[in-house]
């Protein structure tokens, strides 16, 4: 989803000329970004919350030349994803994976077994990050 298209559904949920709807939007954004760079920190309850996080300079490589390179302190915007968005996204996917599973002729909403001398695979999920970078 893009900019324009956020603009576009405000028009048509809220019945808004479309020059208001891009108003609201830009308004909506130039604050966020306003408060970013004071280094406040934004909290949408059910969506996520956004805050600067600073890095320290450090020596890096071209990759293409292998030279050092100095990379200078840097403030960056980093998104963490609210509980009930997360719950909200899944339960889309669970819906999802229903729907094909209803569409390839399982009923039930249980796969039917393997054919006799097939092999299966068992797919374990990836462990969420634990917030230090490494997978628990």
């Amino acid at each position: 989803m893009t900019k324009s298209d956020l603009i576009e559904r405000l028009c048509q949920v809220e019945k808004l000329p479309k020059g208001r709807a891009e108003l609201l939007v830009n308004t909506i954004f130039e604050a966020m970004e306003q408060s970013l760079s004071k280094g406040e920190r934004i909290e949408i309850r059910g969506f996520g919350s956004f805050e600067i996080r600073e890095y320290r300079s450090y020596e890096g490589r071209n990759p293409r030349t292998g030279n050092a390179v100095s990379v200078k302190p840097k403030r960056l915007p980093f998104f963490k994803v609210g509980k009930e968005l997360k719950e909200r996204v899944n339960a889309g996917l669970q819906r999802e994976i229903a729907h094909a599973a209803g569409s390839n002729g399982v009923s039930n909403g249980v796969a039917p077994a393997p054919a006799a001398g097939s092999t299966t695979q068992s797919v374990t999920p990836a462990k969420e990050p634990t917030g230090d970078g490494r997978r628990g």
